[in-house]
């Protein structure tokens, strides 16, 4: 087996499972690219009886794949793996039949695992697939103590609505469920060594900026690059591998891409996010639930969360846009008439990517909760976690602070987030901004609480007359814990 990088504990969950001695309904699920399949196939090397992926729902030239083209090509892989030619299925009830009878007329008593990928693909309008799967599972494999059905899926809310959370036959038949998360900086640098390509911990942040934690497409960073020279070769050469994959990801995971692509090129605008109401405003759609449903189908599949500002009403929720690919496309190269091949290399220096950086640095410390938690010694605290922003009126000035860590134990952390290429210095008028926005805080809060002001940064603090703000300083090793 290749060495996985990371995902130690779903390598030896499914494991668990293979050698258990009973029949497993596994759903594995997450972010179209974050390496499901690989997963699967390295995790159960050898050891898969059938496996099988949906079609994509629309083909190159941009025509769906139906359901006899998925009849077609589930027949196919049948004959593949060995079964004798008959004809090919008219129905998902008499697909799986086939199945069956192919597995039982092969059974010798060894596990059999039958891996189904890209499952919702095969839930074509009116198919009946999930009829046909539910029968499938609960009439004949849920039986048969050997059978292991793996099922992957990036159609997340399909896997969560149609499986994990079904009502119907389905209801609690799923065993096991695995939600694959991006990679964590620390696993992204070990999958950099493992590639040979070298790059420093302060540029391995920055490729997170941009691609965040996915391994299909940190597998295009090429050794003897820099990242600069990287960044150009995936998003602006002329033959860039990632100047279409933004359409592409949209059109392979939801049934109206065009509709939630303007969701997220609203949000993407706005670093806090829009409220529903605010959603429905400015894109002029009708107050339905079909603004609800797009809403969680992309906070389901992790473009998107949603979350209440610190001090706001429940009504107040905003919905923000997370992904780091999708913010870092909308922002330098959808708009882009004519993209330079060494557009990053030339402007790496620049105030509009110096500005930028901040901002971003600030999803990757979103994205590293749980580390800056352990940082600050409260890992086993109940937290919530929030942006802060009050607007000014006549009377006050507003503010804002880039993370506030609301705590059980009566402790509110004030949250500085700074990208900087040296250790940072706090001078006499930022330390004025600081003493501000503590005060602010402190009385907002709970008489309970005590207000705790802490520096998220690269390299550290410069200590000098004014450091004395910060109670405790994180460090960008820290995020690599």
């Amino acid at each position: 087996m290749a060495t996985i990088i990371g995902r130690y504990n779903e390598v030896k969950r499914i494991n668990e499972l293979y050698d258990s001695k009973k029949a497993q309904l596994v759903a594995i699920y997450g972010r179209r690219r974050v390496g499901k399949t690989y997963l699967v196939d390295e995790s159960l090397k050898g050891k898969i009886t059938f496996r099988h992926a949906g079609l994509s729902p629309v083909d190159e030239k941009g025509q769906a794949n139906m359901l006899p083209d998925q009849l077609r090509h589930f027949y196919q892989s049948l004959i593949l793996h060995g079964m004798k030619k008959s004809r090919r299925p008219d129905s998902w009830l008499e697909a799986f039949f086939m199945l069956e009878q192919w597995l039982q007329s092969i059974d010798d008593g060894r596990r059999q695992v039958v891996f189904l990928d890209e499952l919702p693909w095969m839930d074509t309008p009116r198919s009946k697939f999930i009829t046909a799967f539910e029968a499938f599972w609960n009439n004949w494999a849920c039986h048969r103590d050997n059978i292991m059905v793996v099922v992957c899926g990036s159609a997340t809310s399909w896997i969560e609505n149609k499986l994990i959370n079904n009502h119907g036959g389905l209801y609690g038949r799923i065993t096991c469920e695995i939600k694959l998360s991006p990679f964590t900086l620390r696993e992204c640098e070990l999958f950099f060594n493992s590639n040979e390509v070298h790059l420093s911990r302060y540029d391995i942040v920055q490729s997170n900026m941009i691609v965040g934690g996915i391994p299909y497409y940190l597998q295009y960073f090429t050794k003897g690059r820099s990242l600069a020279q990287n960044i150009d070769a995936l998003f602006f050469a002329k033959n860039a591998v990632l100047k279409i994959e933004y359409d592409r990801l949209f059109a392979s995971v939801f049934s109206h891409p065009e509709e939630i692509k303007k969701i997220v090129e609203l949000l993407s605008g706005r670093r806090g996010g829009y409220t529903r109401k605010e959603i429905i405003e400015k894109l002029g759609w009708d107050d339905n639930g079909v603004v609800s449903k797009r809403l969680s189908t992309l906070i389901a599949s992790d473009f998107i969360i949603d979350y209440l500002p610190f001090g706001s009403k429940k009504k107040d929720v905003c919905y923000k846009l997370i992904d780091p690919f999708c913010l870092f496309y909308l922002k330098f190269v959808k708009e882009q008439n004519a993209l330079e091949n060494d557009f990053w290399l030339t402007n790496v220096t620049s105030q509009r990517i110096s500005s930028w950086r901040g901002y971003a640095f600030e999803e990757v410390c979103l994205r590293h909760i749980q580390q800056i938690k352990r940082a600050l010694g409260i890992s086993g605290v109940s937290t919530r976690q929030s942006a802060w922003l009050v607007k000014g009126n006549d009377e006050a000035d507003g503010t804002q602070a880039d993370l506030i860590i609301e705590r059980k134990d009566g402790v509110v952390n004030l949250c500085e987030i700074k990208f900087y290429n040296d250790t940072f210095c706090v001078n006499k008028s930022y330390d004025r901004i600081l003493v501000g926005r503590y005060n602010r805080l402190t009385e907002m809060i709970s008489k309970r609480q005590a207000v705790s002001p802490v520096l998220i940064t690269t390299f550290g603090l410069c200590y000098n007359e004014y450091s004395g703000t910060f109670q405790n300083v994180i460090t960008m090793d820290e995020l690599f814990e």
